[in-house]
């Protein structure tokens, strides 16, 4: 059979990705709305949610890695027309989140002593623990809502997510309006209010997505009664076996650019200020190609699972050029407004200057950063996912955040050196995955047998 055009492909891929960023970008939303309201309270209740949300953040965005294991087992299911698998992934899935959240309660119960052991101070830290404490209740919300999404994202469901992201802005800013500043009757909580805000929210966000599910009976044809097999040792295993490499990769990323921020913090407060204003920006930019990454994924996967490896090559390559193209445009805007685009988050004149003096060099990776997670979704969708853990471990911590550091503190070239490094780490992995994905990409599966559960 004759491939479809190459437009009608490209039509599938930003029919898939919109949706999944527009969804990170509410996600970030949130997360801007937080920092802004709790900021209203005092410096100190927004310090402690900075570094309670450090902990928490990646501790479950490492966690979210383990189910991200689903992707290729439903995908590849989806493509054959297999909704029985991919009904039990999804029920492996919610049994996977509901014991994930028991030991990642466990660990947030500990967030005190962490925090100590880093040399935060007391009372800082003293305010985080209850912020962070009180959101317990809340893990297992957000893990089964990541396995319900990834289940449908899988079989090309989109919008659900992406609707329950948007709506549960607007829950968001009322629930931290009533609980950090007391209306409607109720106390005013403060930084602890903004906690309990928060772990409404995820319970809302689930909510409206198993209310999206229901209503327009999206699991119809890809669901089956609930069994002993959804509790299997070897199905679950199979789940944790593909989504380690996602969470070790994510972890990875994630520690290398906290990382980054601590040695900006060695060169002085200014330069700390300077580097998280042009990160947000960066983070911002990344919605977009991070969609593309989904959508590769989901795509990929739905091809080799229907037998087309050639055409699963054809659509890597296609994301490849869609998600370099977006972050060309980013590159474009950071060179072209890097004087006006730091104002839009602070005032102060030293850190505007500093952050300007970055913005080139952040335009200079966005390529790269773009290229790099259209890669990894490329190889979850491949269930290949262990080569993305071993490039970031290579490429951050081998190589850029050393060198950064070599850079910015020996070197004298300050921030600059740091955001040097990281752009040697994003050029390492995208130039990897390129490289894996030419010689050991989807077009070499033709023969390899279909991921089952």
């Amino acid at each position: 059979m004759d491939a479809p055009p190459l437009r009608d492909e490209a039509r599938t891929l930003v029919r898939l990705s919109l949706p999944v960023a527009a969804a990170q970008v509410g996600t970030m939303m949130m997360g801007m709305v937080d920092t802004a309201m709790v900021g209203r309270v005092s410096v100190d209740a927004l310090a402690a949610a900075s570094i309670g949300n450090a902990f928490v953040y990646f501790t479950l965005l490492s966690t979210n890695g383990l189910l991200m294991g689903m992707d290729p087992i439903v995908s590849h299911a989806h493509g054959r027309g297999d909704g029985r698998t991919a009904g039990i992934a999804l029920q492996r899935g919610l049994v996977l989140a509901v014991l994930m959240s028991l030991v990642v309660g466990a660990v947030w119960a500990a967030v005190g002593p962490v925090l100590e052991q880093l040399r935060q101070e007391p009372r800082l830290v003293e305010a985080a623990r209850g912020y962070v404490r009180v959101q317990i209740p809340s893990i297992i919300f957000f893990l089964c809502f990541t396995a319900l999404r990834q289940q449908l994202q899988g079989r090309e469901i989109m919008r659900p997510a992406m609707w329950a992201t948007l709506i549960a802005n607007v829950s968001n800013v009322f629930l931290n309006w009533v609980l950090i500043f007391g209306h409607l009757g109720a106390p005013a909580l403060g930084l602890e209010g903004a906690g309990i805000a928060t772990a409404l929210n995820r319970a809302v966000m689930l909510g409206l997505l198993v209310w999206f599910v229901r209503a327009a009976d999206l699991l119809e044809g890809a669901w089956v009664p609930w069994s002993w097999e959804a509790i299997e040792g070897r199905g679950l295993r199979q789940i944790l076996h593909l989504g380690w490499p996602v969470s070790l990769q994510m972890a990875l990323e994630i520690l290398a650019f906290s990382g980054s921020t601590l040695v900006a913090g060695w060169i002085g407060a200014t330069a700390i200020a300077a580097h998280q204003v042009t990160l947000n920006f960066a983070a911002l930019s990344f919605m977009m190609p991070l969609g593309i990454s989904q959508a590769a994924a989901t795509r990929v996967g739905n091809l080799l699972g229907a037998r087309e490896p050639d055409r699963a090559q054809r659509a890597a390559w296609l994301a490849f050029a869609m998600g370099a193209g977006v972050m060309s445009v980013a590159a474009i805007l950071f060179i072209a407004f890097r004087n006006e685009l730091p104002k839009v988050l602070t005032t102060d004149l030293e850190v505007v200057a500093l952050s300007a003096s970055i913005f080139p060099i952040a335009a200079a990776f966005q390529i790269f950063d773009g290229v790099q997670v259209v890669g990894c979704g490329v190889l979850r969708g491949m269930g290949r996912t262990r080569p993305v853990a071993w490039f970031n471990l290579v490429a951050y911590w081998g190589l850029g955040l050393p060198l950064g550091t070599w850079l910015a503190l020996r070197q004298g070239w300050g921030l600059a050196g740091i955001w040097w490094g990281l752009f040697l780490g994003l050029a390492v992995v995208a130039s990897a995955l390129v490289l894996w994905i030419r010689t050991r990409g989807p077009s070499s599966l033709a023969e390899a047998q279909p991921i089952v559960a």
